[in-house]
C-alpha cells in the first residue's frame, strides 16, 4: 500500500496547500497538470527532489507561503503540516549541520519539537564533540540557505545521523531544500539516499 494519506483520486488539496506527487508509474506517463499525479513543477524543483525524481522514489511535495517573520523555519512547518495534514508534530524532522571535532561538517534529522543532544550525534558520527556550525558554511556546504536544508541532495555529501525516532512512523517529513518546501516520504528513502546512519540523538533520549 502506498504509504502517504492521499488516495489516487483526482481531489482538490487544501486550500493554501500545494500538492506534488510522484509515483513509480508515472515515470513514463506523467500527467503534467492533470491531476495530483505529476512530476515536481518547476517552482517546487530543487536538488533534493531531482534526487528523488532520479531515484525513482515516491514523495509528496507541500509548499506552503513562508512568513518572513517566522521565529523557528521548523515550527512554522509543523504549524502547517499538522493543520493541513493532519500529520503528528513529531513526524516533521529539521535538518541541522554541526561542526565535529575533527573539523569536518556533519548533518542531524531529528524531529523539529525535540532538542538535538550534540554529544550524541558526535558519538553516532564518530566524530568526538560536536558544535553548532557556522551558518555560512552549512549553506556553503549543503548549497541551501538556512532554515531550507534538506538532508537530500547536497552540494556536498556530508555524513549523516537521523533520530531514531524516524523509524516509527511510515512516512515523514523534511525539508525539500527551500523555505515553505517539505517533502513527505518514507524513512527508510530518507536513510538510504542520505546514507544516514540512525540513532538516539534527540535529547532526553
Amino acid at each position: 500500500m502506498f504509504p502517504f494519506p492521499f488516495p489516487r483520486t483526482h481531489r482538490a488539496p487544501p486550500a493554501g496547500l500545494r500538492v506534488t506527487r510522484l509515483l513509480p508509474c508515472d515515470l513514463h506517463e506523467p500527467h503534467r497538470g492533470h491531476g495530483p499525479y505529476s512530476f515536481p513543477m518547476a517552482s517546487t524543483s530543487t536538488p533534493a527532489t531531482k534526487l528523488l525524481t532520479r531515484e525513482k522514489v515516491p514523495f509528496v511535495v507541500h509548499e506552503y507561503a513562508h512568513d518572513p517573520r517566522s521565529a523557528s523555519y521548523g515550527s512554522e512547518a509543523v504549524d502547517v503540516m499538522r493543520e493541513r495534514l493532519g500529520v503528528d508534530a513529531a513526524q516533521i524532522f529539521k535538518t541541522l549541520v554541526i561542526a565535529l571535532s575533527d573539523g569536518s561538517l556533519a548533518v542531524a534529522v531529528v524531529p523539529v519539537p525535540e532538542n538535538l543532544s550534540l554529544k550524541a550525534a558526535a558519538a553516532a558520527l564518530g566524530g568526538g564533540k560536536a558544535t553548532m556550525a557556522d551558518r555560512g558554511a552549512a549553506e556553503r556546504a549543503t548549497g541551501y540557505v538556512s532554515g531550507g536544508i534538506s538532508p537530500l541532495g547536497q552540494r556536498k555529501r556530508l555524513r549523516t545521523v537521523v533520530d531514531v525516532s524516524a523509524e516509527n512512523w511510515d512516512r515523514v517529513l523534511c525539508s525539500a531544500g527551500r523555505r515553505g518546501l517539505e517533502i513527505e516520504l518514507a524513512p527508510t528513502d530518507l536513510i538510504r539516499l542520505s546514507s544516514a546512519v540512525v540513532a538516539p540523538i534527540a535529547a532526553g533520549h
